[in-house]
């Protein structure tokens, strides 16, 4: 069997590489994929030439700018434009790194893709192989999978699946591997500094101007520099005085009003979510549910109906009603709505289209 292995530079995916050319000597290859233009200093790929050469393992190096582009950062712009709040991360788990680095991992001649993930792939007595969160509950990234077809990730290898990054880091610096780019990467890898508003004026997408500030009962306290410039739940920024603290509760897109409520108007009894993806059938899901509409958010008690579909099952128009156990902060349309069971299973994923 033949394993390739998705290499960006920095410690994560280093550390599969070398513990699989440890574990299948000759059974591994490596591949780093461009998706943006970057700066010499922060290029990867002599450092990682440098690696693979020690260790004998052959590096492919894959230029995806154009594709990463269209597919992932010009949606990625038009969804705040629209007023949204997108999850990019999630796309491109499941349109680039198990897409299209998942054919040319096949075309290298691979029959499995590895990459620096914290989840795992476990076998389960009712799911069948699963998607399960990764042993380091700070680093686990099973979230950010819920969109990605569970016969893609049937094709793939996580060796951080029980590790934690503190031991990542020691195993590494006991191997004697330096990390070509040290540095953890950016919450969005390709908006410089995190700065998401200074990206997207640069991207030549139209992005909407501002509008009204609304209270519930229809007060205007202000305006809004443009429905993209702002999230549900946010309290930062909004540059409104008010008898107490204000955030942002809603988007009325309709007339491009930004709508803001007190602390007990913010939350909200549920979500909608569509674009669903079912890791596990939804006939075989427990009684007992659990749903995160935010990465840093630990899994809520919840209960999902479905909706919706085709006379064959579920198809584009089929939705997911989720509806918490106890109030939660609002849910912004774009992010994503994944569905776990109490074991930390990912069941499905949906992106959140609005509040019911």
């Amino acid at each position: 069997m033949t394993i390739a292995v998705a290499v960006s530079g920095g410690a994560d995916s280093l550390y599969a590489l070398a513990s699989l050319r440890r574990e299948h000597p000759g059974g591994v290859i490596a591949f780093h994929a461009r998706l943006k233009e970057t700066p010499p200093e922060e290029d990867a790929v002599p450092g990682l030439e440098a690696l693979c050469r020690d260790m004998g393992v052959p590096l492919h190096v894959l230029d995806l700018r154009e594709t990463f582009a269209r597919r992932i950062v010009r949606p990625f712009a038009e969804s705040y434009a629209r007023g949204e709040t997108p999850n990019p991360c999630v796309r491109c788990n499941a349109l680039v790194k198990f897409g299209l680095w998942l054919d040319e991992a096949r075309r290298l001649g691979a029959d499995k893709l590895a990459t620096g993930h914290y989840v795992a792939l476990a076998d389960h007595p009712r799911y069948g192989t699963a998607l399960r969160q990764g042993a380091d509950a700070a680093k686990d990234q099973s979230y950010f999978l819920a969109l990605t077809p569970i016969e893609l990730l049937r094709e793939a290898v996580f060796p951080l699946a029980g590790m934690l990054k503190s031991e990542v880091r020691q195993t590494l610096e006991a191997w004697g591997l330096p990390v070509p780019i040290p540095r953890e990467s950016q919450e969005i890898c390709f908006v410089p500094d995190d700065d998401y508003r200074a990206f997207l004026k640069g991207t030549g997408v139209r992005l909407p101007a501002g509008g009204p500030m609304v209270l519930p009962d229809g007060h205007v306290v202000g305006r809004h520099g443009g429905l993209w410039q702002y999230t549900e739940g946010q309290r930062r920024g909004l540059g409104v005085s008010w008898t107490e603290p204000l955030y942002v509760i809603g988007k009325d897109r309709s007339r491009n009003a930004l709508l803001l409520g007190t602390a007990a108007q913010l939350p909200v009894n549920g979500c909608v979510a569509g674009e669903l993806n079912f890791l596990v059938p939804p006939s075989l899901w427990p009684h007992e549910l659990r749903v995160r509409t935010r990465y840093r958010q630990k899994a809520v008690p919840a209960d999902v109906r479905l909706v919706g579909g085709g006379p064959d099952g579920m198809d584009a128009t089929a939705r997911m009603l989720i509806r918490f156990h106890q109030p939660q902060l609002p849910s912004a349309p774009g992010q994503l709505a994944a569905v776990f069971d109490e074991h930390g299973h990912v069941l499905a994923g949906g992106v959140i289209v609005k509040e019911p």
